[in-house]
């Protein structure tokens, strides 16, 4: 898509605690930003200034107590924070959207999940009800033309191109998720299997070393992104994920979506953003 194309985003998000757990540790962020100032977005809205940045997270803490809570909004609260500067000097820079300017935003997206994940550490070393926690982060960052996405854990992002299907774009940080990328495991077998909420990646949870899937998906007008914590594909298979996307509804297709995830399994927090890309 030519990055002066004018631009339209459409957005909902919704989180649910589920039927199991007594807290919600999933976190979710809306953005829009710049090099001097901050939005929060609402939970739905839509917006058409493409002089600014969108950024989109869903996290989904782990951990005792409060602890996986606390973790999941540590994550959010340090994109928010990390974001404005590092516009900044792009503002002041010669970066344009060239193959070397997209590697200085992947290095960016890279040191924000290792900022997030000393962080954790530090936490986790340094109080008691804080040890061992952790969290997922899925991310995505909408700029004119182009979108960045971060991610590590089991969170999802997906890709609903506007001429249909669905793509899932994130890797599960799992050997299941592994098993089923290399064909040797069905999609009802890696639902099915007793090990598929075993993290091989995450931010904190006493890991040494992360390494975050980092990337860049071209987009057309009428596009959807989904960002969604496993909560919600616990009991939902990729096509239907489409299919209720698709469904006509009062609701946000976030909340929509979410709760049909809580009402098939509810066995975890359930949190979705949705995102579609539209003409001015």
């Amino acid at each position: 898509m030519d990055s002066s194309s004018p631009l339209t985003l459409r957005w909902s998000a919704y989180t649910d605690i589920g039927r199991v757990r007594k807290n919600n540790e999933d976190s979710f962020l809306g953005l829009s930003l710049d090099a001097i100032e901050v939005q929060y977005l609402g939970k739905i809205g839509d917006a058409s200034d493409i002089s600014k940045d969108y950024v989109f997270a869903v996290s989904d803490g782990m951990g005792g107590a409060m602890a996986g809570e606390f973790a999941s909004r540590i994550a959010v609260e340090k994109i928010t924070k990390m974001f404005p500067p590092y516009l900044a000097r792009v503002e002041n820079s010669i970066l344009t959207p060239s193959i070397s300017g997209n590697d200085s935003f992947y290095q960016f997206l890279i040191e924000l999940f290792h900022e997030i994940h000393r962080a954790l550490l530090f936490l986790s070393a340094s109080y008691e009800e804080c040890c061992g926690m952790g969290t997922t982060l899925t991310m995505c960052w909408v700029r004119p033309g182009r979108l960045f996405f971060g991610h590590i854990g089991d969170s999802r992002f997906y890709h609903l191109p506007k001429e249909g299907g669905i793509k899932q774009i994130s890797e599960d940080d799992t050997h299941v998720g592994w098993l089923f990328r290399q064909g040797k495991m069905s999609e009802y077998e890696l639902k099915n299997h007793p090990r598929r909420n075993l993290l091989q990646k995450v931010l904190g949870a006493d890991h040494q070393f992360v390494t975050p899937q980092v990337g860049r998906v071209d987009y057309c007008l009428g596009d959807r992104f989904l960002l969604c914590s496993d909560g919600v594909t616990d009991g939902i298979f990729d096509a239907q994920l489409l299919e209720i996307l698709t469904e006509s509804t009062k609701k946000s297709p976030a909340q929509h979506l979410v709760e049909e995830a809580v009402d098939r399994s509810g066995r975890d927090n359930a949190t979705a953003m949705v995102i579609e890309i539209g003409a001015a």
